[in-house]
C-alpha cells in the first residue's frame, strides 16, 4: 500500500490545483524519511521561487547539487521521484487525507517538543510554552476560505443575510433591541461609566444571564479578587442581597448552588490578574490552557476593565501617550474577540468632566478617543440622585455597528445593587427618555417587558 507522504509528494509534481491548496501548510518536519524531506525542500524552494510545480528533471538537478546528502541517499531519492508517475486521485479526499496527515503530524511533533521542555531539555523555551505548542498543534487545518467573490458568491450572500446570526443574547430588552437580538462573535463590547456607576455590576449581571441560558462564560478580572466577582455573581443568582450572602448557613448555600447547577449546562470560569499586569497574550494562553486542562471553550468573555489591562506592544514603563496605549490595548482584545470567535465585554472610565454627568459623550471617554474608534458598541451607563431613588439607570448608545444608534439612543434599565441585577423596566418608564417616534406599542399585558427574574426561585 502507498504510503501518504509519497501520495502527497506525487499529486505536488502533477496536481496543480492541489499544489496551491495544500503547500502553505505542510512542513518540511512531517517527513520523517530523510529522503522524502528532502524532496519536498525541493518541491517548495522551486514553488517559492517560480511559482509553479516542478519536474523530475529538476528536481533530480536540484538533489546533485546538495551538499548535505551522501551517495546513496542521492541513489534513493532518484529512485523515489522515479517512482513518482501521474496517477488520478480524487481532489476532495486527497485535501481531507492531506489535512489530517499535516495535523497528525503536528500533534505527534507538538507531543515530542512538549516531553523534552518537561524534562528540561530545551534551553530556549521553558515549560509555560507547552500548551501554546499543543494548542497550535490543535489547531491546524487547510483555511478555504480565500475572500468572498462579489459577482460569483452572491447566493451564499443572500443566504447570510436570512440566516439567523449565533449571537449571545441580554435578558434585557432594550439591549437585544438596540444590538437586534445579541452580541455577536468577534466583536468588542464597551460599558462607558463613572467610578461606582455600575460597570462591573453590568459585567456581572450579563455574565449570570449568560451562565443561566447555558452559555460557557470566562470573566477576568484586573480590579477585584476572584471571590468578590463570585460574590457579586452569588448575590444576582442565588436571589440574595450582597450584604446577606455570608450570612446564609453552609447548608441552604449548597442548595441554591445546586438548583442553580441543575437549571444551566454552561460553565463559569472567574480568572484574576493584578491590575496592569496582563494583555491579550496572557488571556490567549490562559484560553489555550483552559481547553487542554478542562476541555472549557467560552461561548463570550468579560473582561474587567479595558483600561488597566496590560499591552503587548509597549512596555508598563513606556513612554507612549495614553491615545496609543489605550488603543493598542483596544485593538488586541479585538483581535482576541476574532481569534476566539467569540464577543468580548469589557468597560472604561468616563474623565473627570464626565463623572457624576447627567450626559455623557465620546469626549468623556478617559484617556484615549482611540478606543471608540475600535469598538463594535459602546454606551454611556448614567446615574443620577433622581434616577438612583427611583433604582434606575440611564443607557445612551455612543457607538453601534449593529443598528442604527439613534434608535432607542438613551433608555432606562432597572437596578437592584443589593442582588447586582439588572431589569426591564415598564413601558412607562421609558416615555421621557426615548427619542420621539421610537416608542412601542404594547396592547396586552403579555406584551409587556417583565423583570428579567421574577417568578425565578430557588
Amino acid at each position: 500500500m502507498e504510503k501518504v507522504e509519497v501520495l502527497i509528494l506525487r499529486n505536488l509534481l502533477y496536481n496543480e490545483e492541489y499544489l496551491r491548496k495544500v503547500i502553505p501548510f505542510i512542513k518540511a518536519e512531517y517527513f520523517e524519511d530523510l529522503h522524502q524531506k528532502v524532496l519536498f525542500e525541493e518541491m517548495l524552494k522551486f514553488v517559492e521561487e517560480y511559482n509553479t510545480a516542478s519536474t523530475k528533471e529538476v528536481l533530480c538537478i536540484e538533489v546533485e547539487k546538495r551538499n548535505d546528502i551522501n551517495d546513496t541517499s542521492f541513489q534513493e531519492i532518484t529512485k523515489l521521484i522515479s517512482y513518482l508517475e501521474d496517477v488520478p486521485t480524487d481532489y476532495e479526499w486527497l485535501v481531507n487525507t492531506t489535512e489530517k496527515w499535516c495535523r497528525d503530524r503536528a500533534i505527534y511533533l507538538a507531543l515530542m517538543e512538549s516531553i523534552s521542555l518537561a524534562d528540561g531539555k530545551n534551553e530556549k523555551k521553558d515549560r509555560d510554552a507547552i500548551p501554546g505548542i499543543l494548542s497550535d498543534a490543535l489547531a491546524v487545518s487547510f483555511d478555504s476560505n480565500v475572500g468572498h467573490d462579489y459577482l460569483l458568491d452572491y447566493e451564499a450572500r443572500y443566504e447570510s443575510y436570512h440566516r439567523k446570526e449565533d449571537k449571545i443574547e441580554f435578558d434585557l430588552e432594550y439591549f437585544n433591541k438596540i444590538t437586534k437580538g445579541g452580541l455577536p462573535n468577534k466583536t468588542l463590547n464597551i460599558a462607558l461609566a463613572g467610578t461606582g456607576v455600575g460597570k462591573s455590576l453590568f459585567m456581572c449581571h450579563v455574565a449570570s444571564s449568560a451562565l443561566l441560558s447555558g452559555k460557557n462564560v470566562l470573566y477576568i478580572t484586573l480590579e477585584m479578587a476572584e471571590e468578590k466577582i463570585a460574590e457579586r455573581i452569588d448575590a444576582n443568582l442565588l436571589n440574595v442581597p450582597i450584604q446577606e450572602i455570608t450570612e446564609l448557613p453552609k447548608l441552604m448555600f449548597e442548595n441554591k448552588v445546586t438548583k442553580l447547577t441543575e437549571k444551566t449546562q454552561g460553565t463559569l470560569i472567574i480568572k484574576e490578574y493584578p491590575t496592569a499586569s496582563a494583555h491579550a497574550g496572557h488571556f490567549r494562553a490562559l484560553l489555550n490552557e483552559l481547553a487542554l486542562k478542562k476541555s472549557f471553550r467560552p461561548d463570550i468573555i468579560f473582561i474587567d476593565y479595558l483600561n488597566i489591562c496590560a499591552s503587548s506592544r509597549y512596555r508598563g514603563n513606556s513612554t507612549v501617550n495614553s491615545y496609543s496605549y489605550i488603543k493598542s490595548i483596544a485593538e488586541e482584545l479585538r483581535g482576541l474577540a476574532v481569534e476566539a470567535n467569540v464577543p468580548i465585554v469589557s468597560a472604561t472610565q468616563t474623565t473627570r468632566s464626565g463623572y457624576g454627568s447627567s450626559d455623557v459623550d465620546l469626549t468623556d471617554t478617559s484617556e484615549s478617543f482611540g478606543l471608540p474608534a475600535t469598538a463594535d458598541l459602546m454606551f454611556a451607563l448614567i446615574s443620577t440622585e433622581e434616577l438612583e431613588q427611583l433604582g434606575q439607570i440611564m443607557v445612551k448608545q455612543l457607538k453601534n455597528r449593529y443598528n442604527d444608534p439613534t434608535i432607542f439612543k438613551r433608555f432606562i434599565v432597572g437596578i437592584d445593587r443589593a442582588k447586582m441585577r439588572l431589569y426591564d423596566c415598564e413601558q412607562t418608564a421609558q416615555e421621557d427618555i426615548i427619542d420621539s417616534g421610537q416608542e412601542e406599542e404594547y396592547n396586552n399585558e403579555e406584551s409587556k417587558p417583565k423583570k428579567t427574574f421574577e417568578g425565578f426561585k430557588f
